[in-house]
């Protein structure tokens, strides 16, 4: 029996039955005075219906040796060798590591944050400095809701999977998140300032998360 994630949602008029596209999770969303049993005895009904969708979901790619990652609209391999390095090195288009296999996803992760908080702050710094204004820290994490998040007290936070999207989009994310430190909201001023810091076209940015972004948050898991 699938297992089935119960929310009940104080705005929600119908039941829905959702397959979270970037985990996986099946979610049961009830109105908040929708009887339980039933509409679990629904959901549980839909079986079919639920493993076409995981069946759609995207492919899994764990870290390990010989995976291919895209990291900064670069191509680089995952090589590991018997030995004691624990350490990831990246040696042309491949990142070399040894060490115990066991701990080898941990490592790489730790090095594409690495990467992603160096990049993503330099990032952040241009277009701080084109804005005019200051951003007091930047950090980042594993959020599957948001790409980035901009804090009244200046803090902007990241999804480190921006360093496996294009360019482009990570540095669109930058750019509407620098703005945000000029307008706290989403108003045509707002976008005014997106449209002046950023170089392209931040909607087709947009639309590229929302068509693949997904992905992205497949990439490091074991399995589907």
């Amino acid at each position: 029996m699938t297992d089935i994630e119960v929310v009940r949602h104080p705005t929600a008029r119908r039941i829905r039955l959702v397959v979270d596209p970037a985990n996986g999770t099946v979610r049961l969303v009830l109105p908040r005075r929708a009887a339980m049993k039933p509409a679990l005895a629904w959901a549980q009904g839909k079986a079919d219906w639920i493993a076409a969708q995981r069946a759609a979901l995207p492919q899994a790619v764990p870290f390990a040796p010989g995976a291919v990652l895209s990291v900064a609209d670069e191509t680089l391999t995952i090589g590991w060798t018997a030995g004691s390095r624990r350490r990831v090195e990246r040696i042309g288009d491949t990142l070399s590591l040894s060490g115990p296999i066991e701990t080898l996803p941990r490592r790489v992760e730790a090095w594409l944050r690495a990467r992603a908080l160096e990049t993503l702050s330099a990032e952040t710094a241009h277009y701080a400095a084109k804005a005019g204004v200051t951003v007091s820290k930047v950090a980042i994490g594993d959020a599957r809701g948001r790409w980035g998040s901009c804090a009244g007290d200046g803090t902007i936070r990241y999804s480190w999977r921006l360093i496996l999207a294009p360019a482009w989009v990570r540095r669109a994310t930058v750019a509407h998140e620098v703005a945000h430190r000029v307008h706290m909201d989403h108003s045509p001023a707002f976008h005014a300032v997106v449209a002046r810091l950023y170089e392209g076209d931040a909607t087709a940015a947009r639309a590229w998360l929302r068509a693949h972004g997904a992905a992205l948050h497949w990439v490091g898991r074991s399995s589907g």
